[in-house]
């Protein structure tokens, strides 16, 4: 039994195909759902904005928990993919990785850990990568941030285990989302074609799908996980970063 019924959960990128999969998981687990994105979720809560917006990151947790009566799972989600060389990166895009992919979660987590704590506890998940653990060719930018959650991860897990906050990460390699079909596509590339590809790359046979990412999110947010702190689990269909 995962015991997640009844829980309440904040879902950053609720929106974006692996957004939408943790989304549907948690529901059918019976939690009340608050989406952090952009663009409207099917969350039970959509809370609208834009996580490069310090003042939007820093209050998210408290307007989540006052709209759904209480707080007991973050989910940092929401990421983007930041290509190319380090000497062809601008300021902007330096800026907007680490906005997203670092300073929103780490936001995020200093706010939702005094609502968890003074609840008596609750879990947070954030989404590393493999790339983040083993840094590949061309993503300089988008390693160093993933890597960077990892780190953050693993200190909150050691830090806040006392009050019996759980923080651990999920590390995916790819996945079947329109973001990395738009990525195919915006390099002139047949995004089927692109997939089919990378699926013959991986010793299962396939990349994973958003809901292989979400599974493995749920069960950390549950109490299956109950003895898991700080740890970064790669999902990866056992393919090393190329």
């Amino acid at each position: 039994m995962r015991n997640l019924k009844g829980k309440k959960a904040l879902v950053t990128g609720a929106a974006g195909g692996i957004g939408q999969a943790i989304v549907a998981r948690l529901q059918s687990e019976g939690v009340m759902v608050g989406g952090a994105d952009l663009e409207p979720s099917q969350a039970d809560f959509s809370f609208q904005g834009n996580l490069m917006n310090a003042e939007y990151c820093d209050g998210l947790p408290g307007r989540a928990a006052e709209a759904m009566d209480g707080l007991d799972i973050l989910i940092n989600n929401a990421g983007i993919i930041t290509r190319g060389p380090v000497t062809q990166a601008t300021d902007g895009d330096y800026q907007r990785t680490m906005a997203i992919n670092v300073e929103a979660p780490f936001r995020l987590c200093r706010a939702a850990i005094p609502i968890l704590a003074a609840a008596g506890g609750g879990a947070i998940v954030n989404t590393s990568s493999c790339w983040g653990m083993h840094p590949g060719p061309n993503h300089p930018l988008y390693a160093t941030s993933k890597a960077a959650v990892a780190a953050l991860t693993q200190c909150l897990g050691m830090e806040h285990a006392h009050q019996n906050i759980r923080v651990n990460a999920v590390c995916p390699n790819e996945v079947n989302t329109p973001m990395i079909r738009s990525g195919f596509a915006q390099r002139g590339l047949d995004p089927d074609t692109a997939i089919k590809e990378l699926n013959a790359s991986v010793p299962l046979g396939r990349i994973a799908e958003p809901e292989d990412i979400a599974d493995v999110v749920v069960f950390l947010a549950s109490d299956e996980a109950r003895y898991m702190c700080g740890s970064l689990i790669e999902v990866n269909g056992g393919k090393p970063v190329q």
